[in-house]
């Protein structure tokens, strides 16, 4: 019976030897949301009128026509493009020749999401999409790991800082009333502010 309890003991040593001691930690498995991949920008559905005048612009900026683009921002009364009196087509003009071209800068506005936003009860489809964004939920902490990446490309650190100061976004941006009306296409940082 010895040989019994000899090779009993050791194989509860041998299995002891084999099994996980209590000190070794066990794995933390991260919260649920931290393991969701990252979830693209929610898709804006565009107007009929917006999408038409979204196309229009589109299409003048791709033959890099500052004219077409002008008479489409004269079809509003109240469009922006600068703050210093001058006209669409000039200021425009303007930037072309000192390197800053508006039509390319327009076309890459028109690459990013779109996003809304109600300005006087009316809806205003605003590109970029961070664009959109009041100024105090566009502070980065405020913001998806993806959208801070986006933000951080759009406006650069300078303009982050901007963003610290209480300031709306403060980059390019472009906006189309839901009735189809060019509202504006500013420059912010690239240009005028």
């Amino acid at each position: 019976m010895r040989w019994h309890r000899a090779c009993l003991a050791a194989l509860v040593l041998g299995l002891a030897a084999c099994s996980k001691g209590a000190e070794e930690p066990v794995p933390v498995i991260p919260d649920q949301s931290l393991t969701r991949p990252p979830q693209a920008p929610q898709h804006v559905e565009l107007a009929a009128p917006v999408v038409e005048t979204r196309d229009r612009l589109i299409k003048a900026a791709k033959v890099g026509s500052l004219s077409r683009m002008a008479r489409i921002a004269a079809e509003s009364d109240q469009f922006v493009s600068n703050f210093s009196g001058e006209s669409h087509r000039d200021f425009w003009d303007l930037l072309n020749r000192t390197g800053l071209d508006p039509t390319r800068k327009l076309r890459q506005l028109f690459e990013e999401p779109a996003g809304v936003r109600m300005v006087d009860g009316e809806r205003w489809y605003v590109w970029p999409d961070l664009a959109a964004l009041d100024a105090a939920d566009l502070i980065p902490e405020k913001l998806s790991f993806r959208e801070r990446r986006r933000l951080r490309e759009l406006i650069g650190e300078d303009g982050i800082a901007l963003v610290r100061q209480g300031r709306g976004y403060p980059g390019m941006r472009t906006a189309i009333a839901e009735d189809g009306r060019w509202l504006y296409f500013v420059l912010g940082l690239d240009g005028e502010d």
